[in-house]
């Protein structure tokens, strides 16, 4: 028999902070359950994600763009005022696995043609192939590419641009002066048509439906823009507050816009009605969104208010990420540490799939990258087992998960009470030679990994006992001679005229038969016993324990111990006889 793999104390499972997203809404469900898991094949796996590299020498980040064909990060920075010596201000681009910075286009025209440092402050949209569309102050608009020894640009004319997007067709833009807005041709920064509101500060374009949402944060209002007249048709009421706007922006897919308002998001519908609204924890105030069609999801970052006098402000900021249709949260919000605003607001890019996803620091002057990961899904279960005592077994269980989760198995003597890890066990099937010790105990596989860790279902261990005495058949026992009396390590079985059960517990003699049996003595069976059966045991000339008269049926004991004591008593009872018997003879002759 192999040795046992010895029992350890089951791991603890580590506790985590976890953010506090409230979601108010007029068709909401219960939050997405915590990661774990017992037992159940299909149990819904956990999603989180993680930060697995964070990008530097890219200046200070103040927006992001994943190209869609190019797949290149462009990012739009500041200069860093820790880094005196160098201007880090620019469109860098950026090689989105390793951060690696491929060029930097720092030059782009000022006012009157001439070139100068110009800092990026937003990405407007990605040019065909590879390249950006960018806003720079105060009044630039610039296009650009990888590699690219200058920036192409030109200037609005009128007061400082203070917001920006992708226009309406491929050659535009679009731009608010304050609450005047207009579309601007890209390459040479002319006014095509404009629309002055009663205020506003940020905007966003559904080009899908014609339609631009400019929002006055002040007024507490978003005004409808239709693209073809350039008028307004709608006005929707915010929410009253005092906080500030961090963002306005719509979900290309359904049309929804998403408005930053203080610490919430206001979710409106492609027609205005309000969809809900989500609450950051404690001081946390949105500041930045991005949307993946292939999985319907926002993912929207926080940034705590930075004041840590002011009640559950910590400094630090989250990631949340929610269904766009009912607006459910659908992954644990990861919290960024040190993610404050009184630097900058930060910004969000989404990769198609939503599997990477990146975050700019405005504080640290950095970007993270961020992979999402699923916790353990269990897909296959061990099943019960009933076994002979020796016999080697195997157990398999089998999860799904990102990144693979690692294994580990468990053991419970007390019905599931409470779990040991078993040394060594660490594969999908645990295989060992079960002992008698194991009959009863419970076998699980716990699997985790970054996410967190899920159990399957435990399997019952039933081991068998062989009995000591039979062998585990009653079988095995050898046949005893006619006339004779033989012990059977298997159980007595008996020779012509007689037989014996299978689990060798009780013989039958056979009508005047000899063997095994019994031989008569005198008008007595002297009974034969097969060792490893219950003895069956004839009376010498009168009646003992467990006999009967000759041509009867004799008892069986019932023992689980053969009597061998008993056994000897009637074999030299039944010697005893024989010698008379030979004497008497000899005396005849």
């Amino acid at each position: 028999m192999t040795p046992r793999h010895p029992l350890t104390p089951a791991r603890a499972g580590a506790a985590s902070a976890a953010l506090v997203l409230v979601l108010v809404s007029a068709a909401t469900g219960s939050p997405v359950s915590a990661a774990g898991g017992e037992g159940a094949e299909g149990a819904q796996a956990t999603v989180a994600y993680r930060s697995v590299a964070r990008f530097g020498a890219a200046g200070k980040p103040r927006d992001l763009l994943l190209h869609p064909d190019s797949k290149k990060l462009y990012v739009g920075s500041d200069d860093l005022t820790e880094t005196a010596d160098v201007n880090e201000s620019g469109l860098h681009v950026l090689d989105p696995a390793d951060g690696r910075v491929r060029s930097t286009v720092g030059q782009a025209p000022g006012p009157t043609g001439a070139l100068g440092r110009r800092a990026v402050r937003q990405l407007l949209a990605p040019l065909p192939g590879d390249g950006a569309v960018f806003l720079y102050p105060l009044r630039g608009i610039g296009t650009a590419k990888d590699g690219d020894a200058a920036a192409a640009g030109a200037w609005v004319p009128g007061a400082a641009v203070t917001h920006a997007t992708s226009g309406l067709t491929p050659s535009t833009a679009l731009v608010a002066q304050g609450p005047v807005l207009s579309e601007v041709d890209i390459a040479t920064a002319a006014v095509k048509r404009s629309v002055t509101l009663e205020g506003g500060d940020g905007f966003a374009v559904d080009a899908a439906r014609g339609t631009v949402w400019f929002t006055d944060t002040a007024d507490r209002r978003m005004y409808r823009i239709d693209a073809a007249t350039f008028q307004v048709t709608t006005t929707v009421a915010l929410p009253a507050g005092e906080g500030f706007g961090g963002f306005t922006e719509v979900d290309p897919e359904t049309g929804a816009v998403w408005v930053g308002l203080g610490t919430t998001v206001v979710v409106h519908d492609a027609t205005g009605e309000r969809l809900g609204t989500l609450r950051g924890a404690g001081t946390d105030m949105p500041r930045a969104v991005g949307f993946d069609a292939t999985t319907h999801e926002a993912f929207v970052v926080w940034q705590d208010a930075g004041d840590t006098s002011q009640p559950g402000s910590d400094d630090d900021g989250a990631l949340t990420v929610h269904r766009t249709r009912d607006l459910q949260e659908v992954a644990k919000p990861l919290v960024l540490r040190g993610m404050h605003a009184q630097s900058g607001s930060a910004a969000v890019a989404v990769a198609p799939g939503g599997a990477v996803v990146f975050v700019s620091d405005p504080v640290a002057g950095k970007i993270d990258r961020l992979e999402r990961v699923t916790s353990p899904h269990v897909t296959r279960n061990p099943a019960d087992r009933s076994v002979a005592a020796g016999t080697r077994i195997s157990l398999t269980a089998e999860a799904e998960g990102t990144p693979r989760p690692t294994v580990a198995w468990q053991a419970s003597t007390d019905a599931g009470r409470t779990w040991r890890s078993v040394e060594g066990a660490t594969s999908p099937t645990y295989t060992f030679t079960a002992a008698a010790a194991d009959n009863g105990r419970r076998y699980r596989a716990e699997f985790t990994n970054d996410a967190g860790t899920a159990h399957s279902a435990a399997a019952t261990l039933t081991v068998t006992l062989a009995d000591a005495t039979t062998g585990g058949d009653g079988s095995a026992g050898p046949t005893g001679s006619t006339g004779g009396t033989t012990a059977g390590s298997g159980g007595g079985s008996a020779a012509a005229g007689g037989s014996s059960d299978a689990s060798g517990t009780s013989g039958t003699p056979a009508s005047g038969g000899d063997g095994s049996s019994g031989a008569t003595v005198g008008g007595a069976t002297v009974g034969g016993a097969g060792v490893g059966g219950a003895a069956n045991e004839g009376a010498v000339g009168g009646s003992a324990a467990n006999a009967t008269p000759a041509g009867g049926a004799l008892a069986s004991t019932g023992a689980a111990v053969v009597p061998l004591a008993g056994s000897a008593v009637a074999l030299t009872a039944a010697g005893w006889v024989l010698t008379r018997r030979a004497r008497r003879r000899r005396t005849e002759r």
